[in-house]
């Protein structure tokens, strides 16, 4: 193989995630790209442009969100999914773990992400009380009252989870970390966010354990700045 047909296969290789900087759906994967050293690309894709995401972008994800995904081929979009095939499709540390009961509380932990905390911690909280004032718009505080009590109720989850061990799933980070991050990032910008927080100690402890990481640093997002 030639130097260019090497530079070439590289090209062809080197994995695509398709999102935006900003976006806590997006960042997921990323920290799992950064966390398992996988050289890849990030194709900006803003799906809260005047005019939507590109027509073409249907292709890749028909709902309309981000982020998606190719590698060598391969499509996919869902961050849960990507972030699997990336710590199962590429060399690196593992990301979740080796036994039934293990990967079983990486997805319970996920669900609840997913399920209770985004909504919630992201949009009820974090947007409300940080992003609509920059709009100069007020904040709806009636939404955010109503969510500070399922808030409480999701830090303290998370917070017993991490009784008696360092990583949200047990003894080694896995993806279930990676998942609650990006949430937690952006609830704790908000004043209750952060108030709520320190209330916490275990998720403290662990938030400064991920905030020191280099992936968290290098997948930081805009609105953290």
């Amino acid at each position: 193989m030639t130097l260019e047909e090497k530079d070439m296969a590289n090209v062809v290789d080197t994995p695509v995630l398709y999102g935006a900087r900003y976006s806590v759906y997006t960042r997921i994967p990323r920290l799992a790209l950064e966390e398992k050293g996988v050289s890849y690309r990030l194709e900006e894709v803003d799906i809260f442009a005047p005019s939507g995401p590109p027509a073409v972008y249907a292709e890749r994800q028909p709902f309309g969100r981000i982020p998606a995904f190719e590698h060598d081929g391969f499509r996919l979009y869902e961050s849960g999914a990507i972030s699997r095939y990336v710590d199962e499709a590429f060399s690196g540390p593992a990301l979740q773990p080796p036994d039934a009961k293990g990967r079983a509380r990486v997805n319970q932990i996920i669900s609840i992400c997913d399920s209770y905390a985004y909504r919630t911690l992201v949009w009820d909280i974090f947007v409300e009380r940080v992003s609509v004032p920059t709009q100069g718009k007020p904040s709806d505080e009636a939404r955010i009252a109503a969510a500070l009590p399922r808030a409480a109720t999701c830090l303290r989850v998370l917070d017993t989870c991490l009784a008696g061990q360092p990583w949200l799933a047990g003894p080694s980070l896995s993806l279930a970390d990676l998942h609650a991050q990006p949430m937690l990032a952006l609830f704790r910008l908000a004043p209750e966010g952060a108030e709520l927080l320190a209330k916490h100690t275990a998720l403290s402890c662990w938030w400064e354990a991920m905030a020191g990481r280099p992936s968290v640093q290098a997948t930081r997002s805009p609105r953290e700045q």
